[in-house]
């Protein structure tokens, strides 16, 4: 287990990590999001004693890194793939840190055969691709066969062979019990793997909560409909007291429908649906709604020229409530 308890760190006048406690439990798989700028390699990395923090602590396994006698036992990180000596073969550079932790020789040839590098274990690791670097960096990790995990962008170059094992070997790893703490930019990756979230903007904590819940409070959640008899179904609904804004694609939504209720209204009204379907946000929804107030570096669109700016202006969607009133 990892507590991290009013962790902060200043680089001259930036605050870099504003006060940060949160605690990383056992058994699942932790995500680490934040915008960038948001403070997360900063964190992970005064985590391991590789950046001091200005005030607080962070303590694994109840001790903090540098009391830890042979740490890789105890906690295995990949923070930076290519943090190898480029001369040094894949075999001989995990050799020197099992030394360096008294772990037993025969534990390299293991977890290079778990990450499928034994082909190029006598190969200079400065001639690896991006995602050969990130299975190497993934067995250093493993190589104390350690009850903590920590991994910063794991999957960053990997092919989508290499990114479902990785996303498979989380799971496993927390199914044993490990604590498993991952950051990644990709929330398609992170929706799949993640069962729980730290997620913290401007170096501050956001959300400690499960995934499920994190998506439930910070999206919205609506019946889609889909018709080829539009005003009857939207008559049907209208007597029934309930409101339909029009989405794309020809659909209908239904804000916090109820599923079995609009079916009920549609077959007494001889309604033919193609679609009646419950749509939930995405992770990358709510997680850009929770960290909109909370981002460092701001994009903004193309400025368009005058004469083309109010062809882009998208018409207002109708919007339809009881008794067919149309809203503006």
């Amino acid at each position: 287990m990892i507590e991290v308890n009013e962790l902060t760190k200043r680089y001259g006048d930036k605050l870099a990590v504003d006060h940060l406690s949160f605690t990383i439990p056992q058994g699942v798989v932790t995500g680490f999001l934040g915008p960038n700028g948001a403070g997360k390699s900063t964190t992970m990395r005064m985590m391991l004693d590789l950046d001091r923090p200005t005030s607080g602590s962070v303590r694994i396994d109840g001790k903090h890194y540098g009391q830890l006698r042979e740490p890789l036992k105890y906690i295995g990180a990949l923070l930076e793939a290519k943090a190898v000596h480029p001369g040094r073969t894949a075999y001989n550079h995990l050799l020197w840190l099992a030394a360096s932790n008294r772990i037993p020789t025969r534990r390299v040839d293991e977890v290079l055969a778990l990450v499928g590098l034994t082909a190029v274990a006598k190969k200079r690791s400065g001639g690896f691709s991006l995602g050969m670097g990130q299975r190497l960096g993934i067995a250093a990790a493993l190589l104390g066969d350690p009850k903590i995990l920590m991994f910063d962008e794991p999957v960053n170059g990997l092919d989508p062979e290499g990114i479902i094992w990785v996303r498979n070997l989380m799971k496993s790893l927390a199914a044993e019990g490990r604590t498993v703490f991952v950051s990644s930019h990709l929330m398609s990756e992170m929706a799949l793997t993640a069962d729980h979230l730290v997620v913290i903007g401007l170096g501050r904590l956001l959300a400690d909560m499960p995934m499920n819940e994190f998506i439930d409070r910070n999206s919205r959640s609506f019946v889609r409909l889909r018709t080829p008899q539009p005003e009857q179904l939207l008559d049907a609904l209208s007597q029934g007291g309930i409101a339909a804004l029009q989405g794309a694609d020809g659909t209908w939504e239904v804000e916090n429908g109820d599923l079995a209720r609009i079916g009920d209204l549609a077959a007494e009204h001889r309604v033919t649906l193609h679609e009646l379907s419950p749509q939930r946000a995405s992770l990358e929804e709510a997680f850009m709604r929770m960290t909109a107030e909370a981002v460092e570096y701001q994009t903004g669109a193309p400025a368009l020229p005058p004469e083309q700016e109010q062809e882009q202006k998208p018409e207002p969607a109708a919007a339809w409530g009881a008794g067919w009133k149309k809203e503006s």
